[in-house]
């Protein structure tokens, strides 16, 4: 069947969501943004698909009437729109993204790591305990800032704890930005405090570490137990991992979850954006700073440090900033290095290969 993609090419065209059946692809978030990048002639023939695992074998993607696996070649993660061709599918275009997660992957490997991609909203999920994390949100909500996805903190356990005030504030004093909800993930709050985001046709994805609730959250939306879960350890409150990959869902209010694993090593890089957004009141305050290049340490007539003097910059909150945006930039001269390096190469194997090309000709 030949299936009409005209009605995502004009708004006055469209009909209303709301009186008729949604098709799969709206369920899973195709939108104008993605249609505009081709024509409903093209999608007849490469129809659009949406990444919903990786695995080492190719791409588990989804679409109207499509559920197939592409095999590696793409550079796409989950959450990705591509147009799947079924001829070649390895050679299946992967269109331009709203909005993406990334990471300096974890270890010593000197590369950028895709989390995720063409997210609407990140719900940021932290535990009323003993892992509640000021520093960890700060990164995580950076990283939102940065992939232009709005950040929403979820404190969870709420039912465990005697007083949340405390944590409710520590999460509302590191942006205003920041919209900051309380949920009991074992009971039915999750749908009802986090409809304004979850409405059809969105994507939202949890983040955090292990234990917070995510998988739980998830399965709260589902109105049943779809994913396993696991408790926390009683003796420091760590989660223990039940999430191993990062999968799209479709859930009954018609929008799209990722659920991701939580992660142990958050490292930042390409972000210095995002950082300036999470600590706005410094990066405004250190404008007033005599030298653009002030350290912040002993240069006179620093701004930040009469902050400091007066009791109007937090010590820790600074000192936080400090440490991430030179984790930042350490992380960012790496990966630039590694790119520089990579390209060398490349150049040096072309050479070689047109030397011996012109030596057999």
């Amino acid at each position: 069947m030949t299936r009409d993609y005209s009605q995502f090419f004009s708004s006055a065209a469209r009909p209303d969501p709301s009186r008729r059946e949604r098709s799969l692809i709206e369920k899973l978030g195709w939108q104008p943004f993605f249609a505009q990048q081709t024509s409903a002639d093209a999608l007849t023939q490469t129809p659009p698909v949406r990444v919903v695992e990786v695995h080492r074998n190719g791409l588990h993607v989804l679409g109207d009437g499509i559920d197939t696996l592409v095999p590696p070649g793409p550079e796409a993660t989950v959450g990705d729109w591509m147009l799947h061709d079924p001829e070649r599918p390895a050679a299946s275009a992967v269109l331009h993204r709203k909005s993406l997660f990334k990471r300096r992957a974890p270890g010593k490997d000197r590369q950028l790591q895709l989390i995720a991609a063409n997210v609407d909203t990140a719900f940021i999920v932290t535990s009323c305990n003993a892992d509640f994390n000021v520093a960890r949100l700060e990164r995580y909500v950076a990283l939102a800032f940065e992939a232009e996805v709005a950040p929403v903190i979820l404190l969870t356990k709420t039912d465990l704890c005697p007083e949340t005030a405390p944590f409710v504030e520590a999460a509302e004093a590191i942006s205003e930005r920041v919209a900051v909800v309380e949920v009991n993930a074992l009971s039915a709050e999750p749908i009802s405090r986090l409809a304004a985001w979850c409405k059809p046709g969105q994507t939202v994805a949890f983040l955090g570490s292990s234990g917070v609730g995510k998988s739980t959250l998830v399965n709260a939306l589902y109105g049943h137990d779809e994913i396993e879960t696991s408790g926390i350890r009683e003796d420091d409150s760590k989660g223990r991992h039940t999430t191993t990959r990062r999968q799209l869902h479709l859930v009954p209010q018609g929008c799209a979850v990722l659920d991701t694993p939580g992660m142990r090593e958050l490292q930042l890089a390409d972000a210095q954006d995002g950082i300036a957004d999470v600590f706005a009141d410094l990066a405004e305050l250190a404008t007033g700073c005599r030298f653009n290049d002030c350290h912040h340490e002993t240069e006179p007539g620093c701004a930040i440090r009469a902050g400091l003097e007066s009791g109007e910059v937090d010590p820790g909150r600074l000192a936080r900033w400090r440490k991430l945006a030179a984790e930042e930039r350490f992380n960012s001269a790496s990966l630039a290095e590694r790119r520089a390096s990579d390209k060398a190469f490349g150049k040096m194997i072309r050479s070689v290969l047109e030397a011996q090309k012109k030596l057999k000709g």
